[in-house]
């Protein structure tokens, strides 16, 4: 009996996410560059030949995950820096987006940490894409910021990029924190590393607010 067009198209849906999920599970021991086809599909337990019916190759699979790590990503940027809030609350609840975003999805953090300076160039330049849309998302609601005024276009895509960077590294920073264990050496909780975090970020992205401010002097 075939199976309708709606159930294998469900099926498809399926397998596509299956390989990816089993990649984003191998790639926590490996980079992009050394992982191979078979060692997917034998997580998965399909067929070599069934991985090209939904990627061209290990590369295609990369961009795609960066897709998933990144796309959804848009409305949560461009929030963290809207004017509708003053200072204080908007770096406060932008860090605890990210936090949020970490504890949800680390082990997409850390593919992106890894590979946005990997050896696997269509991932690279996907990731550089995704990072450039965000800055100009940011540079678009910093233009509506009283702040921005006489601002040029140019200044603003650079503080735009300046927060991006930020957001970065404010990931990376809770990330660390998830994943340091507590010993004697570091007495550390996790939610005293947690803290220690979030403390850290909200001054560094402070810093760029109050330079913000002062650019024009």
């Amino acid at each position: 009996m075939s199976h309708t067009p709606g159930v294998r198209e469900a099926q498809k849906r399926k397998t596509r996410k299956a390989l990816l999920d089993a990649a984003l599970g191998l790639l926590e021991e490996q980079s992009l560059s050394s992982l191979g086809l078979r060692e997917v599909t034998r997580a998965v337990g399909v067929a070599p030949t069934a991985f090209y019916r939904h990627f061209r190759s290990i590369a295609d699979l990369g961009v795609a995950l960066v897709e998933e790590a990144l796309g959804s990503l848009h409305p949560m940027i461009r929030t963290t820096v809207s004017p509708a809030e003053d200072r204080d609350e908007r770096i406060a609840r932008a860090v605890e987006l990210i936090a949020g975003h970490v504890a949800a999805y680390p082990a997409h953090v850390r593919f992106i940490a890894r590979e946005r300076h990997g050896g696997v160039q269509p991932v690279r330049e996907a990731i550089r894409e995704q990072l450039a849309r965000f800055a100009e998302e940011v540079k678009a609601e910093l233009a509506k910021d009283p702040v921005s005024a006489g601002w040029s276009d140019a200044d603003l895509l650079m503080l735009a990029g300046l927060y991006v960077d930020q957001m970065l590294a404010t990931g990376s920073l809770f990330l660390e924190a998830l994943e340091t264990p507590e010993t004697p050496e570091t007495p550390e909780t996790p939610d005293e590393a947690r803290r220690r975090a979030a403390d850290t970020a909200t001054r560094q992205m402070r810093l760029i607010s109050l330079g913000r401010r002062h650019w024009l002097d």
